[in-house]
């Protein structure tokens, strides 16, 4: 994105004439358009942090507020706010400051303090899974509930483990006794996160509902965060409950072992035998790593090492068997340092929703937003009749024309939700009933949301700024790349009349020599770079020494320059007579060719990056005269003098 360029100020720019009330006097007009002394007082205050109003300044920044006024009615007069460039770059810029004002901040940061706290601690669970039936109904929703309720009472006088055996849905359960180990936040869903935190230890949570469907969880410990474990793993591979070759996989897992403990380096055994490609590739290397985020063995074994290089004895996990060595450990990071990536991860997880919905439950308050539940109750009854990936469930939708919710001034009907809702449920798998009211929150959220863009420039004064001077900014960058930046570097002609007009500007005051340096390989090859030197055209010469003396051997090579007494050993030792220089061993043989410029340069491309800005400012100059007869402006000096300072 380009930076907001704004030369004359090197400022920010913003207009606020969008949000001038009656009491907001006009303080200029320029080419019809009124100017606020808001907007003026504005900009003038952003841009003096010492807020010294004296009469010089003050007419000073008038004369430039016009003149970026005008350089901007003319982008316009052009139509680079037309361009899809243009409009591609700004809304592209509205969206991303948007995001800003289109959320709940202070939800946000509950949950993000929240999320933090909880990583101070960990805790351990098991739970039984009851799921729902795919594409389930409100009745297999039901059943679930009853299942996983009389489940929890059995929990109150029953061995935990064995009734995650007997009657959990967990595909692991049968081996795992329902035991998931260690967790903290953001490791398992918010729902079964909460239940977790909030039960005491020892006791078993009542039914949480999750994606997955419902669970009851136990909770056999709290502790402090152990913070997190960097180490290096030796893997063999032994998942298959039927493998005959279990006695042959230990025997391997226990020759590695003693190859460790002999000395061996451990990466190049984790490189050459360990079955995990990922890490083997870096030597058995894994990323960092906290509690919740490994197989429960393998976390155990790894936290429990003490020092660095401190490896285990082998470990049997649900996968296979393990050899870990210790890299290093770490605390908790602080608050300020974990921040983004909480952020980051509370984006992805269900809080995400909560923020998202407590913004929109404000929206509806604002706008007063209207729910026909009836209406939205006979889409839930169509979906308990068809599956909303059932074709069925798409014609019968379609029927469904009745209001379905309202706010501000708008209406949104049964089959505006329909049309929304019918792509994300060709994939659908799922309750039915929680498909629907997910789509629904979204599609309401959605449309609140859209709204309330349009309405940002209205109730943030702030944001209106900001986009006003994007706005301006990139249309000055534009008209001013266009008529002066790039126009000045291009116009070789317009550098050569100013450079002739204005020629004894760029006096030196020291002699420069112009030219060639040439270096030969050989006698030969300098011999034939003097003949070339001599009768080609100078435009002519480099490219006739490099076609015509070089081929897959370089022969010559050239250093062309514009030299003051100083800058090259060359020129020094030949032309100025000052040090001596030695000729490279690969290029032994060399000549000048060129001319001692004593004062003054030939022409505009001897000082062409000075000449360049030069001209720059003189294009400048007119076209701002020019801006100022093309287009009327006037200031009402009566309000200039009502400029206040914040």
């Amino acid at each position: 994105m380009k930076k907001v360029l704004v030369s004359v100020f090197g400022l920010c720019l913003a207009a606020v004439s969008a949000l001038a009330q009656p009491s907001d006097p006009t303080l200029m007009k320029i080419n019809g358009k009124e100017i606020p002394i808001s907007e003026f007082e504005y900009i003038y205050n952003k841009n003096n942090s010492n807020n010294v109003l004296d009469k010089k300044s003050l007419e000073e920044y008038v004369d430039l507020f016009v003149n970026f006024k005008l350089k901007v009615e003319e982008a316009i007069a052009q139509g680079l706010d037309t361009t899809q460039s243009f409009r591609s770059e700004l809304a592209l810029y509205r969206n991303q400051l948007a995001e800003q004002y289109l959320t709940d901040s202070s939800m946000s940061s509950s949950l993000l303090k929240n999320a933090y706290d909880r990583k101070k601690e960990e805790v351990e669970v098991s739970h039984i899974l009851v799921k729902i039936a795919d594409t389930g109904t409100a009745a297999d929703t039901l059943a679930a509930y009853n299942k996983a309720l009389g489940i929890y009472k059995r929990a109150q006088r029953e061995d935990f483990g064995k009734l995650a055996r007997e009657t959990s849905d967990d595909q692991y359960a049968e081996k795992t006794s329902g035991y998931v180990g260690w967790i903290n936040a953001l490791r398992t869903p918010y729902t079964f996160e909460n239940a977790a935190y909030s039960t005491p230890v020892g006791s078993v949570s009542s039914p949480v509902r999750t994606f997955l469907g419902y669970h009851i969880i136990k909770v056999t410990d709290k502790r402090a965060s152990q913070g997190e474990v960097h180490v290096k793993h030796i893997f063999i591979l032994d998942n298959d409950p039927n493998s005959k070759n279990k006695t042959e996989l230990k025997a391997r897992i226990d020759s590695l072992y003693q190859r460790v403990k002999t000395g061996d380096d451990f990466g190049e055994l984790a490189k050459k035998h360990s079955q995990d490609p990922g890490s083997a590739r870096q030597n058995g290397d894994l990323p960092w790593f906290g509690s919740g985020q490994m197989i429960p063995e393998f976390e155990k074994a790894a936290f429990s090492l003490k020092n660095p290089g401190d490896y285990s004895e082998p470990v049997r996990s649900a996968v296979g068997w393990h050899i870990i060595q210790l890299i290093e450990k770490r605390p908790l990071a602080g608050f300020d340092e974990m921040k983004a990536e909480l952020e980051n991860q509370i984006k992805q997880n269900e809080r995400n929703k909560l923020i998202n919905q407590s913004f929109t439950d404000k929206l509806k308050k604002e706008y007063n937003y209207q729910e026909y539940t009836l209406a939205l109750t006979e889409i839930y009854q169509l979906s308990e009749k068809y599956a909303p990936s059932d074709s069925l469930f798409a014609v019968e939708s379609k029927k469904l024309q009745k209001p379905l919710f309202s706010f501000a001034d708008k209406t949104f009907t049964q089959n505006d939700f329909v049309s929304y809702m019918l792509p994300a449920a060709a994939g659908f798998r799922g309750v039915r009933s929680d498909f629907i009211r997910d789509q629904f929150n979204a599609f309401a959220g959605n449309q609140l949301t859209t709204y309330e863009q349009t309405q940002l420039d209205r109730k943030y004064p702030e944001f209106h700024y900001l986009m006003q001077e994007y706005h301006d900014g990139i249309l000055l960058f534009d008209i001013s790349n266009r008529e002066v930046w790039d126009k000045a570097s291009k116009d070789n002609e317009g550098l050569s009349k100013y450079f002739e007009t204005n020629k004894s500007n760029y006096a030196w005051q020291k002699p420069h020599y112009k030219g060639r340096i040439i270096y030969c390989k050989d006698e030969p090859t300098l011999k034939a770079a003097r003949l070339i030197v001599k009768r080609a055209t100078n435009d002519s010469i480099d490219s006739y020494l490099h076609k015509r003396l070089n081929d897959s051997i370089q022969y010559v090579k050239v250093e062309k320059g514009l030299w003051v007494e100083g800058e090259n050993k060359v020129i020094d030792a030949n032309i100025f007579k000052k040090g001596i220089y030695e000729a490279e061993k690969e290029y032994p043989y060399y000549f000048i060719a060129g001319k001692i410029l004593k004062t003054m340069p030939e022409d505009f491309t001897d000082v062409r990056g000075i000449i360049t800005a030069d001209y720059q400012d003189y294009l400048e100059k007119e076209w701002i005269n020019s801006l100022r007869q093309k287009y009327a402006f006037t200031v009402d000096e009566k309000v200039l003098k009502t400029v206040k300072k914040n």
